[in-house]
């Protein structure tokens, strides 16, 4: 008995070796290059990146990218009002805040889809305008001789510039979604639509004062490229702006946000947008993208000067901003 058992092993040992001697032999003639009729893919030239959680070829990520917004683009606002509860407002309104352009300005919105950044800047613009002829009014209903010799000095000098905004943004549906919020709000002057990639901008140099981004550049396959983009088609003394998001720095919140977004934004997708994958895939670039520090570097190296940022809502959103000068 005992030695019908040694027998049995024996024959299965020598069974398992000559398994992974197959195995072994079959795995080389795979993988020698040039030894079978179909051709080696063993060592490729072409460099991935990620798409979220997953990781695909760099050509691929714009294609993919490109079919989440055109699922998206006819719900995006609505659903940004419910992923964030609204608060996405109030960070935009943030960037304006801090941008504070004067009459005159031009901004250029890279990934502006549907407007949202474009509106405010001529709306703050036009306020800012307002309120600077409301000021020459209330000064002229009393004027001093200075102001008068002032005021002859510059009746004849131009008025001021207008203020434009161009929305570049690579996707067409998003930017027809714009361009009908545009028309149902009576913007008529001062707005252009541009359909352009953010790593290869259809403009000249030195040509906007601001460039804005907002909620897009971790969709971007290379960022430093969008960077670069930036800083050459920005006048010299011309301001980046960046809102994205970012690191939530309290722990307790950031387990509390990881929650919120993985298991709640994608049944939202799906029950105001029909779209699960896209919104997952959001939450997942989120996760993706640099913090705020390592962001801040990036846009340093891109050759900006006096970047710095500010944390929104806990860090859920940072807006960075940097100089050319």
């Amino acid at each position: 008995m005992a030695a019908s058992i040694r027998l049995f092993f024996r024959r299965a040992i020598r069974h398992s070796h000559r398994n992974i001697n197959i195995n072994f032999a079959g795995s080389l003639g795979r993988s020698a290059c040039g030894a079978g009729a179909s051709p080696c893919r063993c060592f490729s030239d072409e460099r991935s990146t990620h798409f979220g959680f997953e990781t695909v070829p760099e050509a691929e990520k714009a294609k993919r990218v490109y079919k989440v917004f055109e699922s998206v683009a006819q719900k995006y606002d609505v659903m940004n009002d419910a992923m964030s509860l609204g608060v996405h407002r109030l960070w935009k309104d943030m960037l304006l805040h801090v941008m504070h352009p004067q009459p005159g300005a031009r901004l250029l919105d890279v990934a502006g889809g549907t407007g949202d950044i474009a509106f405010r800047f001529l709306d703050y613009v036009r306020s800012q305008q307002e309120r600077q002829q409301r000021r020459v009014a209330r000064s002229m209903q009393t004027p001093s001789w200075d102001d008068i010799s002032n005021n002859y000095s510059t009746e004849d000098e131009a008025e001021p510039q207008e203020s434009t905004a161009v929305v570049c943004d690579i996707n067409k549906e998003m930017l027809q979604v714009g361009k009908q919020k545009a028309e149902q709000m009576g913007i008529t002057t001062g707005l252009s639509w541009v359909v352009g990639d953010a790593e290869e901008l259809p403009f000249d140099d030195d040509q906007f004062d601001v460039y804005t981004i907002a909620f897009g550049i971790r969709n971007v396959t290379h960022i430093d490229k969008a960077l670069q983009e930036a800083l050459r088609v920005l006048k010299p003394g011309g301001r980046f702006m960046c809102l994205e998001f970012s690191k939530v720095t309290n722990p307790v919140l950031a387990r509390l946000y990881d929650a919120y977004s993985f298991q709640l934004i994608p049944v939202l997708g799906e029950v105001i947008a029909g779209d699960w994958k896209s919104y997952q895939y959001l939450v997942e670039s989120i996760r993706k993208f640099p913090d705020q520090e390592e962001f801040k570097g990036m846009i340093e190296d891109a050759g900006f000067y006096c970047v710095q940022y500010y944390n929104l809502t806990a860090g859920v959103v940072a807006l960075h901003s940097g100089f050319k000068l």
